[in-house]
């Protein structure tokens, strides 16, 4: 399946969700809700998955973050559920997007009216 092809169906998972739950909930409800939504949908997902920190060639730490979902092991999913997306988010994305490996990531807020309003595709050096 390309990229195309399976970012449709997580957006389509988010908008399932909201439409359900709405917004205003903690990032791990929709964390649950969406791992559920996307298997129902036929894709290989893992949660709070860990990424290794490398510096000069070492392993600083095994954990040095989680990846909220991992899609099909190659797209990552960073939710929140706040008010106004920043700046920064969009920047620790694409650092998970690099230590992690993975050339495309979507920042989801949940806590907009309309969630397709919330979703920003960040890609990691490529051009998918």
């Amino acid at each position: 399946m390309d990229f195309k092809a399976i970012t449709s169906k997580i957006i389509g998972a988010a908008i399932a969700v909201h439409r359900e739950l709405g917004p205003g909930l903690l990032e791990s409800v929709y964390q649950t809700c969406l791992a559920i939504q996307l298997q129902e949908e036929g894709l290989h997902v893992r949660t709070e998955v860990p990424v290794s920190v490398m510096y000069c060639g070492r392993t600083i730490t095994e954990h040095g973050f989680r990846v909220d979902i991992l899609v099909e092991d190659q797209i990552v999913i960073e939710l929140k559920s706040v008010e106004k997306v920043q700046p920064v988010y969009i920047k620790q994305l694409l650092t998970y997007l690099r230590l992690a490996d993975k050339p495309l990531g979507l920042l989801i807020n949940f806590n907009e009216s309309l969630v397709k309003n919330g979703i920003t595709r960040v890609a990691n050096g490529v051009d998918i």
